[in-house]
């Protein structure tokens, strides 16, 4: 098994600017078929040498999990990233720079979802038990709050904008903003893009254990943000075909399994559909 050392996730995908590396970062890098039940070809990445100074090294296994078992991956998901699973039929990933900024996006994807799936349905739940008296999550923005929603679009926009501004700058030049700009000695020690750990970010200090358990962290991160984006998107589509929320449609079903089911909500909307048509 050979083992591909990088600076960290991101670096073991990233190039340096000049053309030379650019050509010869990858190698063979023609798309691989997935779907070929070829043995798995190890390939070499150029790190760039901007690279953070933690080097983390990972085993690329070729026994490693597959989307689809027996597929080679290609050759620039070579094991490397969390969360990597050979999978990439358009080739989204085949530039190495495309490939770090879809990293990037992904990462913040999956904790904005698990963020938003902990805000449908825990709100929801303590409020079916009675613990709470919160409106749906998706009529929330029609309620009156203590300003109204043009100002507290503003502030927020403002808040957010300075972060993901400070994001930006951090995957531009990694460790620009290490340093909090009003407490100095409040520092951030992370070392990837994407990870920046600190006590705001890491209070328990589980980012400085050992590479494979930091690895194996981060792919339970991704693995828990992919079903999150998914359960957000189901929650989205199941209030607009019944009508209401996540846990009323399952306290439904557990009152009336039989009945209470997808094919019930599809007959009526087939129906009104079938109307809407004719008129």
């Amino acid at each position: 098994m050979a083992a591909v050392c990088a600076s960290s996730a991101i670096a073991a995908v990233s190039i340096s600017s000049s053309s030379s590396q650019k050509t010869g970062s990858l190698v063979g890098s023609t798309k691989a078929s997935f779907l070929r039940g070829e043995k798995l070809r190890l390939k070499t990445y150029t790190s760039p040498t901007a690279a953070r100074s933690v080097t983390v090294c990972v085993a690329a296994d070729p026994d490693r999990p597959l989307w689809f078992p027996g597929s080679t991956p290609p050759p620039w998901l070579d094991g490397s990233l969390p969360g990597d699973f050979g999978f990439d039929p358009l080739g989204l990933g085949s530039d190495p720079e495309t490939l770090r900024w879809n990293v990037q996006a992904e990462l913040v994807h999956c904790r904005w979802a698990m963020l938003g799936a902990a805000g449908i349905f825990i709100p929801e739940f303590l409020t079916k038990i009675g613990i709470l008296n919160t409106p749906s999550w998706y009529s929330a923005g029609e309620v009156e709050y203590f300003t109204d929603t043009t100002t507290l679009f503003i502030v927020e926009l403002f808040f957010i904008g300075w972060a993901e501004g400070r994001r930006w700058a951090d995957i531009l030049k990694p460790g620009c903003v290490n340093t909090d700009p009003i407490f100095p000695n409040n520092k951030l020690t992370g070392t990837d893009v994407g990870y920046p750990g600190g006590l705001w970010f890491d209070p328990l200090g589980w980012g400085s254990g050992s590479p494979e358990k930091i690895k194996e962290l981060r792919t339970k991160e991704i693995k828990n943000g992919r079903l999150a984006m998914l359960a957000v998107m189901g929650a989205w589509f199941q209030h607009i075909y019944t009508g209401t929320g996540p846990i009323d449609n399952l306290f439904a079903h557990l009152a009336d399994p039989g009945h209470a089911t997808v094919f019930a909500v599809s007959a009526p909307l087939k129906l009104q559909t079938i109307t809407v048509i004719c008129k």
